[in-house]
């Protein structure tokens, strides 16, 4: 199985610290991030990953030389950003012969069951579902994107940071999609814009997506506090 590893961004919110090292590379208990994913991936039998850098792009690309290439591992440079969306576009190739596939933000740290969601996405695959997206309960619904399930797990509304939120099951930013999700990708996005999957593709894909409730540790590190809670509570989870 292959997977999509979106560890791009800035990390505006990390700075000073992303200065000097990218977001992906921030180390929790001695670990960067990155190692912890490709770790994870891994485990739970991938067998190829692709990575985008942009910022600080080199320091990306010589850890993951350093590893010794434990899966195959593709880095691709943005000059710039494509967005979300916009990088799994681009690369479509990398999965042209892959009936399903991870996607996965590299700014969360997540001991997650992978093999047990894609198990659970071939079996919402047989009632038509194209992704299934990983949710978690948000403290903070307007700051995430949100989604309406159905009695079957079925998404049939989402919403990126929704004003007046319907509910607090939020998107953790792991997905599991098949083939067919390229023909919900917008031929074009607004002038100056990014292809992003919170504002411009799931909108489009409620009602061909499924919920899976991760109810594992997972954590977003894009800020200070939220970084220092992680590193403190990684290693007590026992597990990793």
């Amino acid at each position: 199985m292959k997977a999509f590893l979106l560890a791009a961004g800035k990390g505006t919110r990390l700075s000073p610290l992303t200065d000097s090292i990218p977001k992906c590379l921030m180390p929790i208990a001695g670990k960067p991030l990155l190692e912890i994913w490709i770790d994870l991936l891994e485990k739970n039998g991938v067998t190829e990953i692709l990575i985008n850098t942009h910022h600080l792009s080199k320091e990306v690309e010589r850890f993951v030389e350093s590893l010794g290439n434990p899966v195959n591992i593709k880095t691709v440079y943005e000059k710039k950003l494509l967005g979300s969306g916009g990088t799994v576009l681009a690369n479509r190739n990398f999965v042209k012969d892959e009936e399903d596939f991870i996607i996965a933000y590299a700014d969360t740290l997540t001991n997650i069951n992978l093999l047990d969601m894609v198990e659970h996405h071939r079996r919402i695959r047989k009632k038509g579902g194209i992704l299934t997206m990983g949710l978690f309960h948000a403290p903070a619904p307007s700051a995430c994107g949100i989604a309406e399930l159905d009695s079957e797990q079925k998404i049939v509304a989402f919403t990126e940071k929704p004003k007046n939120p319907s509910g607090n099951l939020a998107n953790g930013g792991i997905y599991v999609a098949s083939n067919e999700i390229f023909s919900f990708f917008p031929e074009s996005v607004p002038d100056g814009s990014i292809l992003d999957f919170g504002f411009h593709i799931l909108p489009k894909l409620a009602g061909h997506m499924y919920g899976y409730e991760i109810l594992d540790y997972l954590k977003d590190i894009g800020t200070i506090d939220t970084l220092e809670a992680a590193r403190k509570e990684w290693p007590l989870i026992g597990n990793q």
